[in-house]
């Protein structure tokens, strides 16, 4: 089959470097375009085009010119069969077959001639194959930034650099026909998904947004702020020590700044958002599903099945599995890896997963331990003894370690990711995957677990652990027996996990972008294509499971992705070497993991507004402990803290110095004081907080997941147009096939009829059909 191609050695302009360019005859590409099963246009669409839309006027900025946006009509289409060649619309053979249907059916030929050779002649042309399979990539046709003098150069990567490729084109649609066209549908689909889903981000942006301003407007009239602020109550209020030893008492008040700012995220608001961003992802999960179905259609990839891939093995299978057996799918001989050394591949792929995990986990735990170790420090140091005041305002020592702990661990997350990535390419490689859908698999699943660790697990500790196993004074709960576990802000818990959203989630984009634009490609594979899957997977967990901790995580997302988009698509057609083109009806696996993600939502935010935030506590004080109509929820910072006495203090607890005159200090928690009965024992206050807490995510979980289910059944996969247009086409289709067939009989009818032969031949077949009856 390699005889078959046509080679042509070109110079570079450089004098230093040689290209050899492949070109495969009209033979060589209509018969793998048989081989391949593509479909071909036989008839132009003859369905009426929808009624357009009065409102889409409106949209008249952002659209593209006609012939950008649908570069070539509209056809109907089926598998192309060389012995039916007439039937197809070929009016070129030069330009019949797309630049992304050539360059799939010439990677595939020729990496297909290439592997029978190295079978063939193995010393020899190992070397020189795996030494050409480095540069092996598809032409690049046309300069991007002028167009080209030669007549039968289409200018398609000139069009997408023009409309597509620029930053000032933000606001325009994308090209995606254009896109498929030269690029193939594997790439139209992720621009596809990606562009779809900055869409969505705009309506959760404006929410989120607008809660935002919410708790900006309310932020003066927010009672427990204005009581912890007040000299009055909150600079009467002494707190009792955060640490051991090095820390000394507090007044309360030297949060004030702090507990103003909580009150941007942690209002009534929070509850709303939370609810609404769990309805916000499944009307973009089904909507995705319609626009995904659309695609299906106009990009005729519905009959295509991931089985067809399945069917192609990988190279590097094959070079490495000596041994063969019989395929009961296509019964012919093929290359396998026997079952013992699967499981040990196996086993030493599992084992090294979760060591890297493990080193995740352990550096979490170090960071942890950075917090209880240094938060001593920040206190002896930003703490004025005389005043009981932090020496700078808004920076607490609590911030103060807050800030550093989530750069430091933003750090780490960047240095264990770029050391990941790389670790499980080598498992993956190492497991020999049979296919090339097999070893995406493999590899996008173990790339999202270690970041879905990597990124979320400080976000978790700081939600749903922080403050949540202390003890009280006296008789607190250590890790290691070294240190003290990490308390609350009187604020609450909620403004850390901002705070650490805000670095984690604000750092990745940056510093993804930067990569991006500076970091340079040499070409646009497999593996290039699945990290920018991964990373924009992984904004999408930080938008929907945190964010009721953070109404603004849309809008930054939106944002990013508006740049990530053209970034993306300049580098893609003047930075990339033009890719191998690919099928694919779906963004795969990824469905799962977002739908998965989904679900997981639903239930952190709900932890997140029961468990992080103060809203239940005061919820159930205004309607079962408040008492004074005329000042709304006045008293819940004094009934939200208990009293110790400070003379109960163990030796190894107290301050070294102890500057204060007083007798008892305040810490955040339900319990009863020094003089009762029942002394420090939980109050049945707690008790009731946390029947609420219980109820209230059980309801919220309910309420959420029966919207869910109730849009996502109310919202059919496929819309009914396009599925009328299927059948219609299907219909329309066989039709024409079967006129083309039955006028083939007649002609070929006509032309033995006038040959008498023929008649001969007709009697024989009745007499011998006769003797047989």
């Amino acid at each position: 089959m390699i005889n078959s191609f046509l080679f042509h050695l070109q110079e570079s302009e450089n004098n230093k470097t040689y290209f050899v360019k492949i070109h495969a005859p009209w033979e060589i590409l209509i018969t793998y375009a048989e081989v391949l099963n593509i479909k071909m246009p036989i008839k132009e669409n003859d369905i009426p085009c929808p009624v357009e839309n009065p409102l889409d006027c409106i949209f008249a900025p952002f659209r593209l010119p006609e012939i950008v946006m649908h570069p070539e009509p509209d056809y109907f289409t089926a598998p192309f069969s060389k012995e039916r060649q007439e039937l197809y619309l070929i009016d070129d053979e030069n330009t019949f077959f797309s630049p992304s249907v050539r360059n799939r059916i010439v990677s595939t030929s020729f990496t297909n001639s290439v592997i029978v050779i190295v079978g063939e002649i193995v010393l020899l042309f190992i070397v020189v194959f795996c030494f050409f399979f480095i540069y092996f990539f598809t032409l690049i046709k046309c300069q991007y930034w002028k167009k080209s003098n030669d007549p039968k150069c289409e200018n398609e990567r000139y069009t997408l650099y023009r409309e597509w490729a620029r930053f000032p084109r933000f606001y325009k649609e994308q090209p995606l026909d254009l896109i498929r066209k030269y690029y193939g549908e594997k790439i139209g689909i992720y621009f596809a998904w990606l562009g779809f889903y900055t869409e969505m981000l705009f309506f959760a942006a404006v929410v989120g947004f607008i809660c935002f301003l919410y708790g900006l407007f309310t932020m003066n009239e927010n009672m427990s702020s204005k009581e912890i602020c007040n000299p009055d109550i909150g600079g009467e209020i002494i707190m009792c020590p955060l640490c051991d030893r090095k820390c000394d008492y507090w007044r309360l008040n030297s949060t004030c700044e702090s507990s103003q700012y909580s009150h941007l995220f942690d209002n009534v608001a929070t509850l709303f958002f939370a609810i609404f961003m769990g309805i916000w992802v499944t009307l973009f999960l089904e909507f995705w599903k319609r626009r995904q179905a659309r695609l299906e259609y106009e990009w005729d990839l519905v009959d295509f099945e991931e089985e067809q891939q399945q069917l192609q093995l990988r190279p590097e299978y094959e070079a490495k599995c000596t041994q063969k057996r019989k395929n009961p799918v296509t019964q012919e001989l093929e290359p396998y890896l026997p079952l013992t050394s699967q499981a040990i591949r196996f086993c030493i792929s599992g084992t090294t997963v979760l060591f890297w995990i493990s080193l995740i986990i352990a550096s979490m735990i170090a960071v942890i331990v950075y917090r209880l170790a240094v938060y001593a420090a920040f206190a002896s140091i930003m703490e004025n003894t005389e005043t009981l005041q932090p020496i700078r305002g808004l920076l607490t020592p609590q911030l103060a370690t807050s800030v550093t702990a989530s750069f430091l661990n933003f750090v780490i997350i960047m240095i264990l990711n770029f050391l990941y990535e790389r670790i499980a390419i080598w498992i993956t490689d190492m497991e020999i995957p049979r296919t090339h859908y097999e070893y995406e698999n493999r590899l996008t699943m173990k790339m999202f677990l270690f970041q879905f660790v990597n990124y979320y697990s400080s976000c978790f500790y700081v939600a749903f652990f922080k403050g949540k196993f202390v003890g009280y004074p006296g008789s607190y709960t250590y890790m290691f027996n070294r240190w003290r576990n990490e308390e609350c802000d009187p604020a609450g818990c909620l403004i850390e996990l901002t705070t650490q959203l805000t670095i984690v989630m604000a750092g990745k984009q940056i510093w993804g972008n930067i990569q991006e634009a500076i970091v340079p490609f040499h070409g646009f594979h497999s593996i290039v294509y699945l990290l920018f899957s991964i990373h924009t997977v992984i904004q999408f967990g930080f938008i929907t499971l945190f964010v009721a901790s953070f109404p603004l995580a849309p809008l930054l997302a939106l944002m990013n992705n508006i740049l990530e988009i053209r970034v993306d698509s300049w580098k893609l057609t003047t930075q990339f070497r033009r890719p191998v083109a690919a099928k694919a009806h779906s963004i795969g696996i990824w469905q799962e993991i977002l739908n998965g993600m989904a679900i997981l939502s639903v239930v952190t935010n709900a932890f997140i507004v029961a468990f992080t935030s103060d809203m239940i506590p005061r919820l159930v004080y205004y309607y079962a402990y408040f008492a004074d109509p005329d000042l709304p929820m006045s008293g819940y910072i004094n009934n939200s803290l208990s009293v110790f006495q400070i003379s109960d203090f163990p030796e190894k607890h107290k301050p070294e110095q102890n500057t204060g005159k007083f007798t008892s200090c305040r810490y955040r928690d339900y319990r009863y004081p020094p003089d009762h009965e029942k002394q420090y024992m939980h109050t049945m206050q707690f008790w009731h907080i946390l029947a609420a807490k219980m109820a209230f995510i059980i309801i919220m979980e309910h309420v959420v997941f029966i919207v869910k289910f109730f849009v996502a059944w109310m919202i059919p996969d496929v819309p009914s147009e396009v599925k009328a247009k299927i059948k219609r086409e299907k219909y329309l289709t066989q039709r024409i096939l079967h006129e083309y067939e039955l006028n083939k009989l007649k002609q070929k009818k006509r032309q033995n009829s006038s040959n008498p032969d023929f008649y001969e031949c007709m009697y024989k077949s009745n007499d011998k059909a006769k003797s047989l009856m």
